[in-house]
């Protein structure tokens, strides 16, 4: 698919990733083509999948969830299928993650976790990842600041 990707479609997709709420007046300026013209290559950009939705950037600190952190997961062997399914629909659905990967590696999961303060993290350590059968380790990181490229997508 990026190689059907010309040099005007790789900057409209550029300034979206940056900005999702810019105009479309805006984006046909930067780029240098009409507006209408912008307008129907990002209706293609959405048909095509290369954009699959806008997201909203949410201030943790604001709502109260200052404090984030990244897990590693380790799952124990044996049943292992079962064990991955089973971590994944009930991780995911914790209001306290923001992100859940399936990765490869020295963890099976990251688990990227918004909350009130170091108590908290600890709380959710315990509660939702020690305390299940499945988990055999656990690696918490704090995130002091972060910096966001892109959103990324779910993988097909």
């Amino acid at each position: 698919m990026a190689d059907e990707l010309d040099p005007i479609d790789t900057k409209i997709l550029t300034l979206l990733s940056r900005d999702a709420r810019m105009s479309n007046a805006a984006i046909a300026s930067t780029v240098g083509i009409a507006a209408s013209t912008a307008h129907t290559r990002i209706k293609s950009l959405f048909d095509r999948g290369l954009i699959t939705g806008y997201h909203a950037a949410l201030n943790q600190a604001k709502l109260g969830r200052g404090l984030q952190a990244i897990i590693g997961v380790s799952l124990r062997p044996g049943a292992r299928q079962e064990s991955i399914q089973a971590f994944t629909e009930e991780i995911r659905r914790l209001p306290e993650v923001i992100q859940l990967f399936f990765v490869g590696g020295g963890d099976d999961f990251l688990v990227h976790i918004a909350v009130e303060n170091s108590s908290k993290v600890r709380l959710f350590v315990v509660d939702h990842l020690s305390a299940r059968h499945s988990v055999a380790s656990t690696n918490t990181s704090m995130i002091f600041e972060y910096h966001r490229n892109a959103v990324a997508t779910d993988f097909a």
